[in-house]
């Protein structure tokens, strides 16, 4: 296992902690927020989308780490570009709502980045 492959594991297991949890308890998941999900639609849709997508995300990563060929760089780079995504659309919401935003926002808008990084990095080294 080389660094490429530490590169995408890495960012895997996270969405994979991110999956499970999501999946177990589902308030757990935006409760940093200050969001309040009390209706079971609402769990649902933590489950589907945090949950579902990121334990797909996490086999997507998983995959590309351990297949020779397919997979090995778009898949880290199709995922680098939706963390890039999440990063730019707090961006976004920090100056429609004219706000700087907490500390728990900039600790997922940094830790996006870093996944971003990771990922990316791990297709330069392919």
């Amino acid at each position: 296992m080389g660094l490429a492959d530490v590169l995408v594991l890495a960012p895997a297991a996270f969405f994979a902690g991110m999956g499970g949890l999501a999946l177990a308890r589902p308030t757990r998941i935006v409760d940093r927020f200050s969001v309040e999900v009390a209706s079971l639609d609402g769990r649902n849709e933590i489950r589907a989308v945090y949950g579902g997508f990121g334990l797909a995300v996490s086999a997507l990563l998983v995959w590309a780490s351990v297949t020779d060929g397919s997979g090995e760089v778009w898949i880290p780079g199709t995922v680098a570009a939706l963390c890039l995504g999440m990063a730019a659309g707090r961006v976004l919401s920090f100056t429609i709502d004219r706000t700087h935003g907490s500390a728990v926002v900039w600790s997922y808008l940094l830790l996006e980045l870093a996944l971003a990084l990771s990922l990316f990095g791990s297709c330069a080294l392919r």
